[in-house]
């Protein structure tokens, strides 16, 4: 039988959760209890029809066991079977997301019914999640479903009759199918032609047997995610034993688990573009959160230290922390801190908070309000900055179940928060969490946070490397540029701190003298060098950032250079195309501050068109503000102009590395110097981190090693060869699906080194080489786009422009197709190859086919059939064949290109007389001119704009012919009836 997706992957899916074989003729009962006891079902054996969503025989028996009202009066499930069916029903009309919203609230038992003593409204339970053994949980595959058209998803998950996980499986034998392509059917056609189906859905998951993800309804596949198992001691995959999907699948849907995501781990949130959007948990921060609460929970160690890479999901986190401890029972209603910097409180954290609507969530910028809602006792989530602590009074409040979440936890270590935290609050548990790895000079972080328990100092950590490695971020590239205008900083940096030691200076003293340094600040904001940089910008941004629908970021000294590189700016682009976003001061100037200062409300505004992808803002201009808690996925490239070092620098040029469709990385240009040694400037505990950005120098290197392996593919090809014959003998040689995929994975990783470094130099002497791959590439290319969607990607804006630019018509084509014009038969007649010849045999049928009806068309498909008899019989010669069929090719040129212009000229009346006259008779009336003007009038008074696309348009239309050939007792011939309402759908 050979192996497929349903053998390889799907059955062996259903027997990693069920311990059910598929491939075998009897079912094998399993060894081990795998996942808390997925059931398999066949799909007909649930007693559900085509046009039914839930298995309503065991949503009615989950009812009446989890309701003692319903166990008391059993025809009470049908009333939330009736309520359940009515969300099914508007899909339609409020649109998916908010369908399942509401869906969750019943599942999670949130909603409640009159069912009680006089009519008191009790909660409905649908699952039971307090004891999972009282859920029915059934895997079953091929789950047919019919809405606007059929349906039938691989494997369907059920909990309770209510369908949760939707899951497509793709052969795991072609290379270039992968799992994206499973997701593409999910998201982009199963969830549009059956929404229904989706609206009780915790999650859906693809894989081709070798690689896992999965995503909520409407996620787009750029933030569908991988599942991991952290760590080699975990029991469940150590038992397994199988592949690395088997355990993943069994960790992921593991029943447990699923009803944790749908409990603890789901958001519904309101996005930029105040569109609502469901978010699931990464597995990063399911781990995260979960070693917290579960810390929380034992109460032995009452600290712990969490870092996860900037741009992976830390704030998710928090929430979903602050959310699982608020709902557990045996926490007896805990007080939740969340503690941000200062420049954040109204940003990242708490816009989270608030947009996913999580109940109790209190935010206060004031010491007072803090210290009373702290002496109240008040039992919420409190959202604060962390320097409110600084003077706090010892035991504020003496309680137990006080969690605090510090953000960013070594930034604001000055004056020893964690001790004042802890004096405060001395019985609660201190949590710090962080984006960067934490300094060997943060001695406070690792006291206040970290635990000695935990190796290398973190309760959890998922690096850089990992946030890559799932596609949670994106890389960095940077590129140090005009090294005539960069800054000594180490010499710079040395003399400061040489006076400063002298001088007795602090920090801030230091800093501001730094600041108004006369000579540092005459050298950076000297006007020929910012007109330099600013021309490099607007020269860099047109040819690498625009042409991929991104936007940057300019960072410069001070709030005085952001003005300065906005004005110079404005030479290159609209003014509109750029906003500065500074803050001022009482000291500043009243035109200064009229002029360019921003308040919160604006700046709100400023980003929110900044994230609008068709609004004319590309740039932002700062020096301090949004380059931390700033998170706009469209921005791509950092313009960086300014000193910045150690954890500050790497804040600041991750905002860059979110995800973001069609962004295969983040960029940083630096005009500074700040990464002339990128060793120095990241110098943490973890070495990995000097790793974090891929200097441009390293991917010049790899870019004549990645040619060399794309021309691979082609030896012993001719590419100095022209036209079809060089393309042809370029497809010849990736013949094969295999061969077309190796191809395909080595052109692809050429093709993200060439638009990362387009527009170098250095790619000119291989623009020859690129180009003809590229056009291979794009003419072997499968033309569905549900194909191998991984592999045989979007071409990248550098390349499609290249294409573009020096392609023409007719050279670049699919394989099996073939471009007839007099060129291509004057080649083949010249060179009379039979396999030439087939091919230009078999595109003249499909001509023929084309402009079946037409007379010309019809006489020259018969000369080409007495033509292959004559060949069949052998009395003419091969050669003979080939020029006769082009002579035949010839004159179909010819006749498509008179038809052509007899379309353009002809006009309704003409089209219709010219028919009459071609299927005239004896009995057709001699006054043609007559009916075609009776048939003009009559059809001209019932259309309408699109009539042809309208049913009722189209009765009308036929009534009114109809009516007119009665008149000449034509209404009989069917033949002229047809072929007439076809001339007037095409004319009128």
């Amino acid at each position: 039988m050979g192996f497929n997706e349903l053998n390889s992957v799907e059955h062996y899916i259903i027997h990693q959760l069920s311990g059910t074989n598929l491939n075998t003729s009897t079912a094998e009962e399993p060894k081990v209890s795998y996942s808390n006891s997925w059931q398999y079902r066949s799909a007909s054996e649930l007693g559900r029809g085509i046009n039914e969503v839930l298995v309503e025989s065991e949503l009615r028996t989950a009812l009446i066991n989890l309701n003692t009202e319903i166990a008391e009066r059993n025809e009470l499930a049908d009333e939330v079977i009736y309520k359940l069916r009515a969300i099914l029903l508007t899909v339609n009309q409020v649109g998916l997301v908010r369908a399942n919203e509401e869906f969750f609230k019943w599942m999670t038992g949130e909603k409640t019914m009159p069912f009680g003593e006089n009519n008191r409204h009790v909660p409905v339970r649908l699952i039971d999640f307090d004891n999972k053994a009282n859920n029915t949980y059934i895997i079953t595959n091929q789950y047919r479903v019919h809405h606007r058209e059929t349906k039938i998803p691989d494997i369907i998950l059920l909990i309770n009759g209510l369908p949760v996980v939707v899951g497509e499986v793709k052969t795991p034998i072609r290379p270039s199918i992968s799992w994206l392509d499973g997701a593409h059917e999910v998201h982009d056609i199963y969830e549009n032609a059956v929404p229904q189906l989706f609206v009780p859905n915790v999650l859906s998951f693809a894989s081709e047997g070798k690689q896992l993800y999965y995503g909520g309804v409407r996620t787009s596949l750029d933030f569908w995610a991988p599942w991991r198992i952290e760590g080699e001691e975990d029991e469940l995959a150590r038992r397994l034993g199988l592949g690395e999907i088997g355990k993943e699948l069994s960790d992921l849907l593991n029943p447990g688990r699923l009803l944790d995501i749908l409990h603890n781990f789901t958001l519904f949130t309101t996005d930029s573009k105040k569109r609502r959007i469901k978010i699931i948990c990464r597995f990063q921060q399911y781990e995260g959160a979960n070693k917290l609460v579960e810390r929380v929970r034992e109460g032995r160690i009452k600290k712990g230290l969490i870092w996860h890479f900037q741009g992976s999901g830390k704030s998710l986190l928090m929430v979903f922390a602050a959310q699982k401890l608020r709902k557990l029972a045996d926490l007896r209603s805990p007080t939740v801190l969340i503690l941000v910097d200062r420049t954040d409180l109204d940003t990242q954290i708490s816009g989270t908070f608030n947009a996913a609507d999580v109940a109790n969530v209190i935010t206060t910028e004031s010491i007072s309000e803090l210290k009373d809602l702290l002496q109240k006792d008040t039992r919420k989530i409190i959202i604060t900055m962390i320097h409110k602590f600084r003077d706090a009074p010892p035991h504020l409040n003496d309680r137990e179940n006080i969690i605090v979440m510090v953000d960013e936890a070594h930034r604001t270590q000055e004056g020893d928060l964690g001790r004042q935290m802890r004096a405060a609050l001395p019985n609660a548990f201190l949590f710090g969490l962080t984006g960067t790895p934490v300094n060997k000079a943060d001695k406070n972080t690792f006291w206040a946070f970290g635990s000695e328990e935990d190796q290398g100092g973190y309760m959890s950590r998922y690096t850089f490397h990992d946030s890559l490695r799932d596609d949670a971020t994106k890389p960095l590239h940077f590129e140090p540029r005009l090294v005539d205008v960069h800054v000594d900083t180490e010499n710079i940096d040395k003399l400061f701190a040489a006076f400063k030691e002298s001088s007795a200076l602090s920090d801030e003293d230091a800093d501001a003298l730094n600041k108004h340094s006369a000579r540092m600040a005459a050298f950076l904001k000297s006007p020929e060098r910012v007109a330099k940089i600013v021309e490099d910008i607007a020269h860099h941004f047109r040819e690498k950032v625009e042409p991929h629908g991104f936007k940057a970021m300019i960072v410069t000294p001070d709030r005085y250079a952001c003005v300065q590189y906005k004005e110079e700016l404005d030479k290159y682009y609209d003014p509109a195309a750029s906003r500065v976003v500074i803050s001022t001061s009482a000291n500043d100037d009243f035109d200064f501050k009229k002029k360019w200062g921003v308040d919160k409300g604006q700046q709100e505004k400023i980003v929110e068109e900044f994230e609008d992808e068709h609004s004319p803002l590309k740039f932002i201009i700062v020096t301090a503000k949004l380059l931390t808690g700033f998170d706009a996925p469209i921005l791509q490239t950092m313009y960086l102009d300014k000193s910045i070092k150690d954890h500050t620098l790497l804040q600041a040029i991750c905002r860059t590395n979110r995800l973001y469709k069609g962004k295969h990385f983040g960029r940083i240009v630096d005009y500074f110097g700040v990464f002339d040694d990128a060793a120095k400037a990241l110098q943490f505990d973890e070495k990995s981190v000097l790793r974090l950005i891929t200097n441009l120098s390293e991917l010049k290197e790899q870019l004549p090693e990645a040619v060399a392996k794309v021309l691979n593919h082609f030896g012993g090809i001719d590419r100095t060869l022209q036209g079809f014959e060089g393309l042809e003998a370029a497809q010849n040689a990736i013949g094969t699906n295999e061969k077309k995929d190796a191809f395909a994975r080595d052109y692809k990783y050429l093709s993200k080194l060439w638009e990362s470094l387009s527009p170098d130099p250095i790619l000119d002497q291989f623009q020859v080489d690129y180009k003809w791959s590229s056009q291979v590439f794009e003419s072997v290319r499968p033309a569905s786009d549900h194909t191998g969607k991984l592999l045989w990607f979007t071409l990248g804006a550098q390349t499609t422009k290249l294409i573009h630019e020096n392609v023409h018509v007719g050279e670049v084509h699919h394989l099996d197709e073939f471009v007839l014009d007099a060129e291509t038969i004057e080649n083949i007649f010249n060179n009379p190859d039979p396999k030439n010849a087939a091919k230009l045999e078999g595109i003249l049928v499909k001509r023929f086919k084309k402009h079946a009806g037409n007379p010309k068309f019809k006489k020259l498909s018969e000369r080409l059939e007495a033509l292959r008899d004559k060949a069949e019989q052998g009395l003419i010669t091969s050669i003979e064949f080939v020029k006769e069929l082009c002579k035949l090719a010839r004159e179909t040129v010819q006749a498509e290109k008179d038809l052509e212009s007899l379309l353009v000229e002809k006009t309704p009346e003409a089209a219709l007389t010219e028919l009459f006259i071609e299927l005239k008779t004896d009995q057709t009336p001699a006054v043609v001119e007559r009916i075609v003007k009776d048939i003009d009038e009559i059809v001209k008074q019932v259309r309408f704009p699109g009539w042809q696309n309208s049913s009722a348009g189209e009765r009308e239309v036929q009534k009114s012919l109809r009516k007119a050939l009665l008149k000449y007792q034509l209404h009989k011939d069917q033949v002229l009836f047809d072929r007439a309402y076809e001339y007037i759908k095409e004319y009128y």
